[in-house]
């Protein structure tokens, strides 16, 4: 009888003291919500942003759709490129940039016997590939000769590349130098995948070599790129069903919101109507260009080096933000741009804003040369990008300057190529819809 009772007691004393502790339910605590909290985990908010947007944008869709019709016609796209079926200038240009390659390779290998100076390979260089930029102006056709445009841009930017990257290489082995660089020269057999045989200048200077530059997704030249093991097909298959998906959803749009929107913008200039779907177009266009179609050309070459871009979405500066979204280019602009006028004797600044003339030249002449108008949009919205990097960097921190950098890009960017898209509107077709 005691046994039973000495058990018992220690259960009624357990349940006392729960009673007792179930008495207290504060603490001293912040709200989530609150900075100091120290709570981050926002994704059911985030979660819900995303189903507003999507909602509120397809409201706006269906508006489009009731008020204008279905304005899609992929019959009309495939007609930009079979109006003639036997003249195809665009193709044709294309073709011919063979040649400028096969000069390069050439001219390389003939300096690689002979040393000239500096400067006479720069005006070498400049009378024989400046060209390839002129050439593509000879055409007339938007969509053509914009494509054309920019596969000559990045070959003038590769060939440039590769003239330096040979130049170098002929420099250091003049001085007969014991250790080259690694990215120069022969790199050491751990950055090489298994049994992948060194390259050592001048025996880069191969027309196997010279296309594998041309088609890899960069715009830098090394005698020994990083290489990836196999070719994985299921990764390839991914990337190749976003590009066909892709381009036909930015057409689509393209077709059905941005041309509708144009009788509102010619009668009332409501650029925040347009700006919204321009800017979703431009980032369905960085995820076609820079993630599906570069890392299927990548994986198709085994190419290694696969950072194509950064989280420039996150950006709390402008200039972050060009660093970031588009690596490729700006690895070239630092390598075979910035850098050099530093080593000239020029100022950070004054480097950083050649570097960003040079970024607006090749904008406009991307914009300006196919549509035949000049009209310096794209280039003044370029130069306008100095004195909006140094008051976001100045006066804006944290998500303020995100927020800053993310209104450039929806209201700033895409604005510029529509007073374009207005004025060759109104240039060629304001008669007939009056």
């Amino acid at each position: 009888m005691r046994a039973v009772i000495k058990e018992r007691q220690p259960n009624e004393t357990l349940k006392m003291q729960k009673l007792y502790f179930s008495c207290f339910c504060h603490k001293t605590q912040e709200s989530l919500l609150s900075s100091s909290s120290g709570y981050k985990n926002y994704r059911g908010i985030f979660n819900w942003c995303v189903v507003m947007l999507v909602l509120s944008n397809a409201r706006l869709f269906l508006e489009n759709l009731l008020k204008y019709g279905v304005l899609v016609d992929p019959v009309q796209v495939v007609s930009l490129f079979l109006k003639n079926p036997y003249s195809w200038p665009a193709a044709c240009l294309v073709i011919v940039s063979n040649v400028f390659i096969l000069v390069a390779l050439y001219t390389e290998r003939q300096l690689s016997k002979v040393m000239l100076f500096d400067n006479i390979l720069c005006i070498f260089f400049l009378s024989v590939f400046c060209p390839s930029l002129c050439l593509p102006m000879s055409l007339s056709l938007v969509v053509g000769g914009a494509f054309v445009l920019g596969t000559y841009t990045i070959l003038f930017l590769k060939l440039y590349s590769y003239k330096d990257v040979n130049r170098w290489c002929r420099e250091l082995s003049t001085v007969k130098a014991k250790k080259l660089s690694r990215s120069l020269s022969c790199p050491s057999e751990q950055h090489l995948n298994g049994g992948d045989r060194k390259v050592c200048y001048p025996g880069n200077l191969t027309i196997r070599d010279m296309y594998y530059f041309v088609f890899a997704p960069t715009v830098c030249y090394e005698l020994n790129f990083p290489r990836s093991a196999k070719v994985r097909m299921s990764f390839l298959l991914r990337r190749l069903f976003e590009m066909l998906f892709l381009i036909q959803l930015s057409i689509g749009l393209t077709q059905q919101v941005q041309v509708s929107l144009m009788y509102v913008m010619v009668l009332e200039t409501v650029f925040l109507l347009i700006s919204v779907p321009n800017h979703l177009i431009w980032l369905i266009f960085f995820y076609w260009f820079f993630h599906s179609s570069m890392n299927f050309t990548a994986e198709l070459l085994c190419f290694g080096d696969r950072q194509f871009y950064k989280d420039w979405w996150n950006s709390e500066t402008v200039t972050y933000f060009w660093q970031n979204w588009n690596i490729p280019v700006h690895k070239w602009c630092l390598r075979h741009f910035y850098k050099p006028m530093l080593r000239r004797g020029f100022s950070k600044i004054v480097s950083q804003s050649a570097v960003f003339f040079l970024s607006a030249f090749f904008h406009e002449y991307l914009v300006s040369v196919p549509l035949r108008m000049f009209r310096l949009w794209a280039f003044m919205a370029m130069m306008a990008q100095l004195p909006l990097a140094w008051f976001v960097g100045r006066f804006l921190r944290g998500d303020y300057g995100n927020a800053a950098v993310w209104m450039s890009l929806i209201i700033g960017q895409p604005i510029a190529v529509l007073m374009y898209v207005h004025d060759y509107y109104v240039l060629h077709y304001r008669q007939e819809v009056e």
